[in-house]
């Protein structure tokens, strides 16, 4: 009996670790997007299934998911701006462009090469199903109150169209500027939006006799436009009072003034505002603590405004923590609804506006730094409560429209990210579409990753999280996964962002393989407070962020069964800029590695190249900092062998970044084998080109490894 148990385990151990291809594990679907109606238990969200996206939608209280697209090719289109109706009949969304660009999101992405180009589209579909109707070219669609129309940004105009398509778009006012982050008034007669201006922005409220109609496309009559409390400042995010007789926004210095400091912090001021729209009387509610934590937060969603009920709720970083915070609406002090050590982001009110669920690193479990879970909380008092406790992960939660049920993504370390629904009253847990899984997934030879903790060369607090067989193997060798953002943070299970999953899905792929892979979280990133996010001499202030990843190598080269000579790096964007540094500063250390569309040279951002008379005290020594915090600075140093990807439609990382470190390591005996994606983006929106860059990615490392390339 033993000898027959020990031999079970022992099949059972093989067959869990068993290799899998890079096409099993990249056949999950992801979802985003994920919206509801603010009425009914309806729900919607896109679903990219290898390059194929579709529009999902289901309702309570089966939940049982349906698709209502028919998008069944790989071309590179995006879905986004999901969004329902009020009423629940119509679902919104826009196909075409890049949402996670830097610059020119909004432009077609083409890399199917077609002789007529995609457009950037709106598109409505109804709930119950049927033929999607294009509304216009656009982008920012947002849904009118009474279910009827959308209001949305052409040619950084404001424009109209009804919501099923019929009579034609109309602009329904001209303003200088690029205007945008529009909203409806709750009774759909006036919409609010920002007129961003270069070095200041204006908010204004515009209005038409019938805007509340119905029949506004016919008769745009008595249009006016009102400025509110116009100044020498920035305001954004304009939001509406339940009675739509006020606003509140943000207001911030106008981007001007003496230079200062490039290398030292200053505090980022900014404060909420409240503006009667009728008399146009104007009232500073609250102002951000005049220090380096309360300065506008670098974080998803900003500063995150809401207006609810008899609270205006906003999230600040004044205490080290990303934290949501109310006060009065008519002013005073704030009361801090979500103390502990744990950032907030995905932040929604409820329908009721009397409650936020929200996502944060928080629980009941010692590893859940690393990890994300779903909270609710009041909006005037401090009464959390972690609503998925667990080992799994769960993000971008919504409160359905009839208040029963909280709607999320959830996912763990081994099953890939799907829609789940959680009853209130219930507390019961429904995971939707699971039958969108393949059969052949490998959910059960995917390793659990592991936390783990070392100090970086500077005696900072590092996390990362290992991926690696249990086999007991001696001189494995190792791989470091640098991410990009930098704000971001890798997880211990499947991320909550299409970029990081497939990361996630690649270093399994690469832990089946033999290797031992350490996604590591370096300073500058999110999820460890203030300080850990806002280093003094990070970036082109000195890069101190490449310490993190050094000491990762450090740490695997102590590590008694890891081969010290088959230490490599990879990383995209901002990973591909520190595999970069790593490659060239430390190649006794890392012996190869893989750079994915990363930043090369830092001196080439405009406030490094000022043509002003005026500049700041430190500008040349600025300079030379980022030169130092660059790559190619240690060009003479690199001995490594590198492969060099990069797209050439890239909207976040000039191609030329790539194309300058090419020609300098031509001029070496570095070994460098080099991909280009054409007219594809930094996201790789075609499925196919993200299968050629991790597949290349994947068996440049093994050929390292293996000692075909030296």
């Amino acid at each position: 009996m033993r000898l027959f148990i020990l031999l079970f385990f022992l099949s059972f151990s093989c067959f869990s670790q068993e290799e899998f291809s890079l096409d099993q594990i990249k056949s999950y679907p992801f979802p985003n997007e994920l919206t509801g109606s603010s009425n009914s238990s309806r729900i919607s969200w896109a679903f990219d299934e290898q390059g194929k996206r579709n529009i999902y939608v289901a309702e309570g209280p089966t939940f049982i998911a349906r698709r209502l697209t028919s998008y069944m090719d790989d071309t590179g289109q995006e879905l986004s701006s999901v969004s329902i109706s009020s009423d629940g009949n119509w679902v919104v969304y826009i196909r075409g462009g890049d949402f996670g660009s830097n610059w020119d999101d909004d432009l077609p992405v083409n890399p199917t090469f077609n002789p007529d180009p995609p457009k950037v589209q709106i598109w409505s579909v109804p709930f119950k199903g049927g033929d999607p109707i294009m509304i216009d070219e656009g982008i920012n669609p947002v849904i009118s109150p009474l279910s009827n129309e959308i209001a949305y940004i052409k040619d950084g105009q404001i424009w109209i169209s009804t919501i099923d398509g019929e009579g034609d778009p109309k602009k329904i006012f001209h303003s200088r500027g690029r205007n945008g982050s529009h909203s409806w008034s709750p009774d759909g007669s006036k919409i609010a939006f920002v007129s961003y201006r270069g070095d200041r922005s204006f908010i204004g409220i515009y209005e038409a006799a019938n805007l509340a109609s119905g029949g506004m496309l016919s008769n745009l009559s008595e249009k006016s436009i009102k400025w509110i409390n116009p100044s020498f400042d920035r305001d954004t995010s304009p939001r509406w009072s339940p009675d739509g007789k006020e606003i509140v926004y943000i207001r911030q210095p106008g981007a001007a003034g003496k230079p200062s400091s490039i290398l030292g912090r200053k505090h980022n001021p900014w404060k909420i505002v409240k503006t009667d729209i009728n008399s146009l009387e104007s009232k500073e509610l609250w102002t951000a603590p005049k220090t380096l934590r309360g300065s506008y937060p670098r974080t998803q969603g900003g500063t995150n405004l809401h207006w609810a009920t008899n609270r205006i709720v906003f999230l600040s970083y004044h205490d080290g923590w990303q934290h949501l915070y109310s006060i009065s609406e008519n002013g005073g002090k704030a009361l801090l609804l979500t103390p502990g050590d744990f950032m907030c982001e995905y932040i929604k009110l409820s329908p009721d506006k009397k409650s936020l669920v929200f996502t944060a690193n928080t629980g009941d479990d010692k590893y859940d730094i690393d990890r994300r879970h779903i909270v609710k909380v009041s909006v005037d008092k401090s009464d959390m409560k972690v609503l998925t406790n667990g080992i799994g992960l769960e993000w971008t939660p919504l409160v359905t429209g009839d208040l029963r049920y909280v709607a999320y993504i959830s996912a763990t370390s081994t099953r890939p990210p799907l829609p789940t629904i959680l009853d209130l009253g219930t507390n019961e847990k429904k995971i939707l579409a699971q039958n969108r899984i393949p059969d052949d997934f490998p959910s059960e030879k995917m390793v659990i990753p592991t936390q783990i903790k070392f100090k970086s060369t500077d005696g900072i607090q590092v996390y990362a999280t290992k991926f690696e067989k249990n086999d007991n193997k001696k001189n494995k060798p190792a791989i470091i996964y640098i991410h990009g953002g930098p704000p971001r943070q890798m997880l211990l299970g499947w991320h909550y962002s299409s970029y990081y999953s497939n990361a996630y899905a690649l270093n399994q792929y690469l832990a089946s393989k033999d290797f031992v892979v350490i996604s590591v979280n370096y300073r500058l990133g999110i999820g460890y407070g203030y300080e850990f996010h806002n280093p003094i001499d990070g970036g082109t202030r000195g890069a101190s962020e490449y310490k993190d990843v050094k000491a990762a190598g450090l740490w695997l080269k102590d590590q008694n069964h890891i081969d010290n000579d088959r230490i490599y790096v990879y990383g995209g964007s901002y990973g591909g800029y520190l595999t970069a540094m790593a490659l060239g500063r430390d190649s006794q250390l890392f012996s190869g590695g893989v750079d994915i569309h990363g930043v090369h040279d830092r001196t080439l951002y405009g406030y490094l190249n000022s043509i002003n008379y005026e500049k700041a005290p430190d500008y040349e020594l600025a300079r030379e900092t980022a030169w130092e915090s660059s790559p190619i600075a240690d060009v003479n140093t690199w001995k490594s062998p590198v492969l060099i990807i990069h797209a050439d439609d890239d909207r976040n990382v000039y191609f030329k970044q790539s194309t300058d470190l090419v020609q300098r390591l031509r001029n070496t005996d570095v070994y460098m084998e080099t991909m280009v994606i054409v007219d594809d983006t930094h996201h790789f929106m075609m499925f196919e080109n993200q299968m050629r860059v991790n597949k290349s990615t994947a068996d440049f490392l093994s050929r390292l490894a293996s000692g075909e390339i030296n």
